[in-house]
């Protein structure tokens, strides 16, 4: 029961990760590869401000603007520079592991002996179950800030950017700046899933995220799946669903590892989850012509 209730804690964390995804590849339809970058720069940016003592509060802040900054460095050399989207996320990505490393100053930083987010709350014996309560009021607190910023004039804004970029130019709305600002939001956003993972597994490692948009991407895919499926029209409950299909990736994934698959291969079942996301519904589709 520990593990899978470790799953699901797991799925909370990097929800906050889905939730950038879902901005960036449902909204903008902008394949962004930062992710893997400001995740990792999320978790670094954690482990050196509360290995030096900030308080969470400041650590938080500092952590959002760091996401934020990757994400308008990709926004830049993509519509200043005409770069195409990928590709800059890619040179980013790229230049982050470098800053990270150097950030971090080694490979690997332990946080044993450091407190953390966990340690606000103690209403139960058991450590999962306090753990998942904090988990849960963040996300719902991030989950319901992002909904509200989605609904303003200038959330609309964004979300017709991603829908017709031409409507939204002869609407007078600046195409570029909405671009830079989802993506800056959506690495904020996953910048805080390295906030909490970091904490969670009391370390901070400059490969963690390595490969990590491809949990994300599975995550978002699965939420999607459920709200055409569902024809749910609510943006608030979208949000709450890609939230969930977090958590059932990271469940699939310890279900996968319950039943004996090797945990050298996780990178790649993650992968072939993914695919096997991805191509069901193409299938279906072709099927149905």
């Amino acid at each position: 029961m520990e593990f899978y209730l470790a799953a699901v804690l797991i799925g909370s964390c990097l929800s906050s990760m889905s939730l950038g995804i879902f901005i960036t590849m449902k909204i903008f339809r902008i394949p962004d590869i930062t992710t893997d970058g400001s995740y990792t720069l999320g978790a670094v940016t954690t482990a050196v401000l509360i290995t030096q003592g900030w308080s969470l509060g400041f650590v938080i802040g500092a952590t959002l603007a760091a996401g934020a900054l990757a994400g308008l460095l990709t926004g830049l050399v993509h519509t200043r520079l005409k770069i195409d989207a990928l590709l800059s996320g890619i040179l980013v990505m790229t230049g982050l592991y470098s800053i990270n490393l150097t950030l971090l100053g080694r490979s690997n930083v332990p946080l044993l002996q450091q407190n953390n987010i966990f340690d606000l709350l103690i209403l139960f014996k058991n450590t999962v179950y306090n753990q998942l309560i904090i988990v849960f009021l963040f996300i719902l607190i991030i989950s319901g800030l992002l909904a509200y910023i989605l609904r303003t004039d200038f959330g609309i804004a964004m979300r017709a950017t991603g829908s017709s970029e031409s409507m939204t130019g002869a609407l007078g709305i600046n195409r570029n700046a909405m671009k830079i600002t989802g993506l800056a939001i959506a690495n904020a956003l996953t910048a805080l899933s390295g906030f909490l993972i970091a904490q969670y597994q009391h370390f901070t490692d400059a490969s963690m995220g390595i490969g990590i948009v491809i949990v994300g991407l599975g995550s978002v895919l699965i939420g999607d799946t459920l709200i055409n499926t569902l024809n749910i029209k609510l943006l608030w409950v979208q949000l709450l669903v890609v939230v969930g299909g977090s958590i059932v990736f990271q469940m699939m994934l310890a279900l996968a590892l319950a039943s004996g698959i090797n945990p050298n291969m996780l990178k790649l079942l993650t992968a072939v989850l993914v695919l096997v996301i991805v191509g069901i519904p193409q299938i279906r589709l072709r099927r149905s012509l």
